[in-house]
Parts: C-alpha cells; sequence; structure tokens
C-alpha cells in the first residue's frame, strides 16, 4: 500500500539521539507514512538502532550508502520514497506529535506545494525559541508567497516543511553536497513553490547536541565550515539573481546579521588569521554595496575593521557587544549641529581614524510609546504612558499627546513622570460627538530629533485604543 507521506532521514554517528527521534516520527498523529532512513556510512551504534526499528515496525525502512554527506543521502532517500508528500527530518532532532498531521492537513485544505511551521531550539531537554527562525511565523498566513511575504527568507531549513511529491519533482529540486545543502534547496522550494502555507504551531524541534559529536552548526566556525558556507550562500545568490532578484537585499541582509557572526567568532578565537582574513574578502564581495551600507552601525564598525584587517580591534569591538547590556546605547554628538552616533570603541580615535559615518546611527532610532495604564477619577480619566527613544538612555526634551478618532485631534495637557513617564488626563465631554475608537498620538523631540506615531498597548504589540460604546452619568466606559 502506497504511504501519504515519506519522510527522509539521513543517519550519521548520532547513537546517544537517533532513539528519540525515531521514537518521535513512530508517534506521529498522522499514522499512513513512511521513513526512510539512509544511513550514511555511520561508525557508531546508529545503524543498529535504526536496524531495530525496522524490524519492529514495517514502516520505517532502512538503507545504506558509504559516507557521503547529508545531502547525497537525502538524494537517495528520495528515490526510494513512494508517499504522495515528503519530509525530511535529521536524526539527532525531535518532531512534535501532530506535526505532520498538521503540515499535511493544510496542503490538502489549500492545495498549496508546501507547507512550513515555527521550529523550537532543543537545548539541555528544553524548547527555546530558534533564533535562526525568529519573526518568521509570528503571523501565519495561508496560500502565500515568498516574494509576498519576504520574511520567508529567514525560513532557511528543509526539516520545518511538507512538501508536494509531484511539486519537488517537477521543480527538478536535488540536494548538492556540502554541509550547508539544505539552504539552497529550502529557498529554490520558497521560490518555485505557486503557493506556501505558513502554520503559527511548532513542528520540529532542533536539537543543539550535548553529547557525542559536535553538529555541522555547532562547528561552524572552522575554516572549511565557513568555505562550505559562503558556497552555500553564492549558490543562493545566483539563484535569486535568476528567478528572484527582489528578495537579493532581504538574503544579503540576513547573511549579514546571521551568518558572518561566524566569521567574526573564527577571527576571535583563532592564532593565525591570515586563512580567515582571505576568506572574508569573498564573504564581502558576496553581499551589495546597498545592504552593506545599510547595515546597523555596530555592524559596520565590525565590518570597517574586517576590510582593514584590524583583528585585534574587531576583537575589542566583539568583546563589547557581547559584555555590554547597552551595547548599542547611541548619544548626542556637537553643540549647533547634533549628530547621533554609537557609543562604541574607537570613536574618532586619532590612530585607527575611523570616518564618523562608520558610527552614524541616526537611521536606527525610533519612538517607544506605549499606555500602561487608564483609570476613571470620578470626574475624568488618567492616562499613564511611557516615551522615549529606542537606544538613546536620556531623558527627551518635549512630549506631547493627543486622541484621534480619525477626523479630530484633541491635544491633551501633559506632566512628566520620572524619567520616561508622562501623564494626561482627559475630560470625556471633550470627546463627545466623536468616534467610537480613539487612538492615543505621541510626539517627542530632542537635540534636533522629532518621531512621531500611535502609542502601543502596554500589556501587548498593538495599537492602543480607547474605546467608547456608550454614554452614562459616569462618563464613558473603557476598554482597550
Amino acid at each position: 500500500m502506497i504511504p501519504l507521506l515519506s519522510i527522509v532521514v539521513p543517519v550519521y554517528n548520532v547513537e546517544p539521539y537517533i532513539t528519540e527521534c525515531l521514537k518521535s516520527l513512530a508517534a506521529q498523529t498522522l499514522e499512513d507514512l513512511e521513513v526512510i532512513l539512509v544511513d550514511d556510512g555511520s561508525v557508531d551504534g546508529s545503524r543498529r538502532v535504526a536496524e531495530d526499528f525496522a524490524a519492529s515496525d514495517d514502516r520505517f525502512v532502512l538503507i545504506g550508502q558509504r559516507n557521503r554527506g547529508p545531502g547525497p543521502a537525502r538524494n537517495e532517500g528520495i528515490r526510494h520514497a513512494r508517499g504522495a508528500y515528503l519530509a525530511f527530518a535529521d536524526s539527532d532532532d525531535v518532531v512534535p506529535p501532530e506535526a505532520y498531521e498538521l503540515l499535511v492537513g493544510k496542503l490538502a485544505e489549500t492545495g498549496s506545494d508546501l507547507a512550513c511551521g515555527a521550529v523550537g531550539r532543543l537545548v539541555d531537554g528544553e524548547l527555546e525559541e530558534s533564533i535562526l527562525h525568529e519573526k518568521v511565523f509570528r503571523r501565519p498566513e495561508l496560500c502565500t508567497h515568498i516574494t509576498d511575504k519576504q520574511v520567508l527568507i529567514r525560513d532557511r531549513t528543509v526539516w520545518n516543511k511538507v512538501y508536494r511529491r509531484d511539486f519537488w519533482e517537477r521543480s527538478g529540486l536535488a540536494f548538492p553536497a556540502g554541509i550547508y545543502e539544505d539552504v539552497p534547496v529550502a529557498m529554490q522550494a520558497h521560490v518555485l513553490a505557486t503557493s506556501v502555507d505558513m502554520l503559527g504551531e511548532v513542528v520540529y524541534h532542533w536539537r543543539k547536541r550535548d553529547a557525542g559529536e559536535t553538529s555541522i552548526t555547532q562547528r561552524r566556525a572552522e575554516l572549511a565550515n565557513l568555505n562550505e558556507r559562503l558556497t552555500a550562500i553564492r549558490a543562493v545568490r545566483a539563484f535569486l539573481d535568476d528567478r528572484a532578484p527582489e528578495l537579493l537585499d532581504g538574503f544579503d541582509a540576513l547573511v549579514l546579521e546571521k551568518d558572518i557572526v561566524f566569521l567574526f567568532q573564527a577571527l576571535e578565537h583563532c592564532e593565525d588569521p591570515g586563512p580567515l582574513l582571505e576568506l572574508s574578502g569573498g564573504w564581502l564581495a558576496e553581499l551589495g554595496p546597498r545592504v552593506l551600507a545599510g547595515a546597523p552601525s555596530l555592524r559596520r564598525l565590525e565590518l570597517h575593521l574586517l576590510r582593514r584587517g584590524l583583528v585585534a580591534e574587531l576583537r575589542t569591538v566583539r568583546q563589547f557587544r557581547r559584555a555590554r547590556e547597552d551595547a548599542t546605547r547611541v548619544r548626542p554628538r556637537g553643540w549647533r549641529t547634533t549628530n547621533w552616533y554609537g557609543d562604541y570603541p574607537f570613536f574618532r580615535d586619532r590612530r585607527l581614524r575611523i570616518p564618523d559615518e562608520v558610527f552614524d546611527a541616526r537611521d536606527e532610532l525610533k519612538l517607544i510609546a506605549r499606555v500602561e495604564e487608564c483609570e476613571w477619577t470620578g470626574t475624568e480619566y488618567r492616562l499613564r504612558a511611557h516615551a522615549s527613544i529606542h537606544r538613546v538612555d536620556r531623558k527627551v526634551d518635549k512630549v506631547a499627546l493627543w486622541l484621534s478618532d480619525g477626523q479630530r485631534r484633541i491635544p491633551l495637557e501633559t506632566r512628566r513622570a520620572g524619567r520616561y513617564g508622562v501623564v494626561a488626563t482627559v475630560d470625556p465631554g471633550r470627546l463627545e460627538g466623536g468616534g467610537p475608537s480613539w487612538r492615543l498620538q505621541v510626539r517627542v523631540e530632542t537635540r534636533g530629533l522629532v518621531f512621531k506615531g500611535w502609542a502601543r498597548d502596554g500589556d501587548a504589540n498593538s495599537v492602543w485604543r480607547f474605546s467608547v460604546p456608550g454614554w452614562s452619568r459616569t462618563g464613558m466606559d473603557i476598554t482597550q
């Protein structure tokens, strides 16, 4: 009987973890599946564990090959797959029980080519948010596409997904050799898909190993590993340049945010930086000039030092970044004309002569405004709000508040309360005749900076609303 779903699992020296992985696959609520285990030349007890599962559960199939790496192992498994849907799992990870039922169910419902979901990081037995996938699945959406939902550029793994088998074959998808084989395939699948389903549920537990051989991702600061990562980045950029050039800037920005950190880490700990500095030229050459120019100021400083081969200074900045909770603090400098610069090492250092524009952080500042309390005093409403500028550790000079219903703007009298607090009162009579819903607009000014925006709810990441469902002798009913 042909199974609905085929799960391909490459196996290589994962004896401490493989049992938990295979148990999680056997316990899936979607039972109509096959698990194709591809032993990639293991020399520990992994193959014996896989043989035991294949012997006890006829949904598990074991095949073997000489050690060729995870990409060829996955390709070999795909050749044996029979299901209408295709998924991948790494043999040291864990899949939650309902994951494949959720993913396959959405594909059956929508007709999309692939479905993907959120990822948890399994660290010392505890589940944390995967930093690699942060921000991706906070707003789930069905029948979307990476060119419309560009946050999917951050979704660069193959194992938090289910694919339609006919889509995979029609698109000619296959894993390259090398240790970052999944990144090019994940990006190609997102671009080539007609539509994609994004689920908010965690569908995969990605393990950080604490025993046995360290994983590929945990050896990411090794020179060979960095070379392989650069090869994968080049492959993705070449594909995007040909098929979806509008995604290049977003991909480059992600490389600059995430991947290049491993190059910095390698330079922090190496004895001979020469080969790494030579490699760094290739990394920088792959990134578009617009993305490099638009990098955050602290990252621009690291890149400046990297280009000049100033390894000792780069190490100082990296240590500064880790050691200071306020490492990205921004300060005003100048009297007649105020500019805003990152408060980092080597600013206006006479020896290094780093241009001021490397430290320029004006474009990185933004308003933080939120309503923390709204209460009825018996005659009026009292608002307590917070108003500050992100990354600026100083009280703003001026704060102004308005209530707006989209047609009218009602200015509020305010007084300061502490470093960042502001208090305002609202006379219900001033709102009479206005719309039932009002928002709080905030304007702050300090040293030449002016920001204006809507106040957020103090307990949620949404715009705060002052609702007026009806009038009574005591005033209004307030909801947020």
